[in-house]
């Protein structure tokens, strides 16, 4: 690729692209973020030479680090046969292989594979299935959907209507399906801290109560009219890295059996060893009725989504044509043969590197790292599950009221930990830390260190903030 220099970079960025999730005129006036160039294990590097620690796993996605050999050369074996083909009227080697694979490790019952894009599009695909599964067994009904409160499940059209943040989604409600939504359980001390959103979030053994009631009351109210529940099991992850006690799948999986509705599990971000096993479902040994997967699908290689069904659902569509239920969804790259053969290879890796084991084994050095941040009175809460952690920021701890949003403090801090060589992305004021499965102690320490130095930056923040917008 031919050398540019970063300052005429950054003036076609600025002049051309258009960066998702990002307040564009904030971007625009501070054009200094890295462009990067390469990466190396769970390290990246900019144009300018920067070393950075992809400490969010470049969006939750990078399993084993970046340029990995293995997965390198998985790619190039491809390359030399077919770069892509489609699975509409045709099949290739890789695509059936990662199917087989996939069923092979899956929560036991799930027998079907389809393929489709990235996280939001195996989302869609699972609302979809799960209507026309009522449909074609004579049910057409059942259309609602039950979701939580501060749900994210992604960006078109069906995977905005199941999600639950205002920010992101109010707009587009007029456009979307109802959804009917619960306050989810969430483990202390979070539970009794600051309020997300608005939203007023069950707490302790009481709340716990409340949720189930609350959703007997729904599936009881419309009997014959909901076509499935939709979680990310165990951590809402873009609604701020919220935990849910434990059971809380267990509890969904008995009460949508009782009423007769569809469980769909979104392991886009859980899935592939984040939460210490391969899927978060395998804690409390439930098989949804439809797996939504991505992200670390591919270790963060290419895009490629998969919704696992169980042969109940698909025998809802196995018929014949002139019958009139055949699942009339499909992506061009569908099956990307690239995409299915890094798959593929990343799986390899798991076994050989023993990755679970070694992820297993970072958890409680992560822990013991974000330990003195417990007793911060600045932060409200340090969540963790597997090598997933978050540090909520508040202005006051006891009262859980939190700084003004447009201070963004999180972003700040992350700007500031980014000029440090470590790379984060804040929601909202929360810090995630999300390294590579495969990140080396040493430097997951270093992760931890900044972060707990970076709390001892937030006097010198907010008197910036103050001077700019005037005490909150």
């Amino acid at each position: 690729m031919e050398n540019f220099d970063t300052a005429q970079l950054r003036r076609w960025d600025q002049q051309y692209l258009w960066h998702p999730f990002t307040p564009m005129k904030a971007w625009r006036q501070k054009p200094d973020a890295p462009v990067i160039v390469r990466g190396q294990d769970e390290f990246l590097f900019d144009s300018d030479g920067q070393r950075y620690i992809d400490g969010v796993s470049s969006l939750w996605c990078n399993i084993h680090g970046h340029h990995v050999p293995e997965l390198d050369a998985a790619v190039r074996r491809q390359l030399d046969q077919v770069a892509h083909t489609t699975l509409l009227g045709l099949s290739n080697v890789p695509s059936i292989l990662l199917a087989k694979r996939l069923i092979e490790i899956a929560p036991r019952g799930l027998s079907k594979v389809f393929y489709s894009d990235n996280g939001s599009t195996a989302v869609e695909v699972a609302c979809k299935m799960a209507y026309q599964y009522w449909v074609n067994r004579g049910q057409p009904r059942r259309s609602r959907f039950i979701a939580w409160q501060g749900a994210y499940h992604g960006d078109t059209l069906g995977a905005v209507s199941v999600g639950g943040i205002p920010a992101f989604h109010a707009v587009y409600q007029p456009l979307c399906f109802p959804v009917d939504r619960v306050a989810p359980p969430l483990q202390p001390p979070f539970a009794s801290g600051p309020r997300s959103a608005g939203l007023t979030w069950a707490q302790g053994e009481a709340g716990n109560r409340q949720w189930r009631a609350n959703l007997e009351t729904l599936l009881a109210g419309r009997p014959g009219e909901y076509a499935a529940l939709i979680t990310e099991p165990l951590v809402q992850g873009a609604g701020g890295m919220l935990l849910h006690p434990p059971g809380t799948l267990r509890q969904l999986r008995a009460l949508a059996d009782r009423h007769e509705v569809l469980l769909i599990c979104d392991e886009v971000l859980t899935g592939f060893g984040r939460t210490g096993e391969m899927f978060a479902c395998e804690h409390e040994q439930v098989t949804p009725d439809l797996l939504c997967l991505s992200k670390g699908l591919t270790a963060g290689y290419m895009p490629l989504g998969a919704t696992l069904a169980t042969h109940d659902i698909f025998e809802a569509f196995d018929a014949d044509p002139q019958e009139g239920k055949t699942f009339y969804h499909g992506h061009t790259f569908t099956g990307h043969p690239l995409a299915c053969a890094v798959a593929l290879a990343s799986l390899d890796l798991f076994q050989t590197r023993r990755l679970l084991a070694h992820g297993r084994a970072l958890q409680d050095l992560l822990a013991a790292g974000l330990a003195p941040l417990k007793s911060h009175p600045h932060v409200a809460d340090v969540r963790q599950l597997g090598l997933i952690a978050a540090v909520q920021i508040v202005k006051n701890r006891n009262t859980g009221e939190g700084y003004p949003s447009a201070w963004r403090i999180g972003g700040e801090l992350c700007t500031r930990l980014r000029r440090r060589g470590l790379i984060l992305r804040p929601l909202a004021d929360t810090l995630v830390l999300m390294p590579p499965l495969a990140i080396q102690s040493e430097n997951l320490r270093t992760m931890t260190n900044l972060v707990v130095e970076a709390l001892d930056w937030l006097p010198e923040i907010v008197r910036e903030k103050e001077n700019i917008f005037g005490e909150s």
